[in-house]
């Protein structure tokens, strides 16, 4: 009994157990990828850059991450399930919406979520392109999800009159396709152009796509 004690007081440091601190370790590492790769971009950003910015050891660093590439697709795929439940909560606040109206706020809720941040702009509209072929294949995985949702809200639309029935496979990857090419020329441009003007811009794409 006295070595459990012992062990347990060993796991729990300053009223945190070894877990909680793990834990912490692993969101400043996400922290200071976002940050570097967000800033100064992801080839420039060494382990060793990352480990001071966080302030961890490359142990530790190695213990959460297998590479910089594996921080950058968990700090992608971060991002991505946020924007997924912030398109998702914005398709239920409209459920009687109107077409052109849902839209509109999926898109918003779309963009503000991955873009609003120039950081996570950077990240997932710049730094994620040519990584390497895992880095490829994720972000395919991940375009496959939004053919999917946006295929459903076509048929949706379909269902209610506001669409002609048609294969819109295609059109869901050209309206993927115009949201990473404008997002990254935004981006890449030095973030000019206002915000809501891409999210317009975007919105009429979409609605070009959908309606007759």
């Amino acid at each position: 009994m006295g070595c459990v004690g012992e062990q347990s007081a060993a796991r729990v440091y300053g009223g945190r157990t070894a877990e909680d601190r793990r834990a912490e370790r692993r969101e400043r590492l996400l922290g200071a990828g976002l940050e570097l790769f967000g800033t100064e971009g992801y080839a420039a950003s060494s382990i060793e850059k990352l480990c001071a910015a966080a302030a961890v050891s490359t142990r530790n660093f190695y213990e959460e991450f297998a590479s910089r590439e594996a921080l950058l697709v968990a700090l992608h795929t971060r991002v991505l399930e946020q924007a997924v439940a912030a398109v998702g909560a914005a398709f239920t606040e409209a459920e009687d919406a109107d077409l052109a109206t849902r839209i509109e706020i999926a898109v918003r809720a779309y963009i503000t979520t991955t873009a609003k941040d120039p950081r996570w702009a950077k990240l997932s509209y710049v730094e994620v392109i040519g990584v390497s072929e895992a880095v490829e294949q994720h972000r395919i995985t991940w375009r496959e999800r939004w053919v999917a949702l946006l295929e459903a809200e076509a048929a949706r639309a379909v269902s209610r009159g506001e669409a002609r029935d048609r294969n819109f496979h295609l059109g869901a990857v050209a309206l993927i396709g115009a949201v990473n090419e404008l997002v990254f020329h935004w981006a890449t441009g030095g973030y000019r152009i206002p915000l809501d003007d891409v999210i317009a811009e975007l919105v009429r794409v979409a609605t070009a796509i959908v309606t007759p």
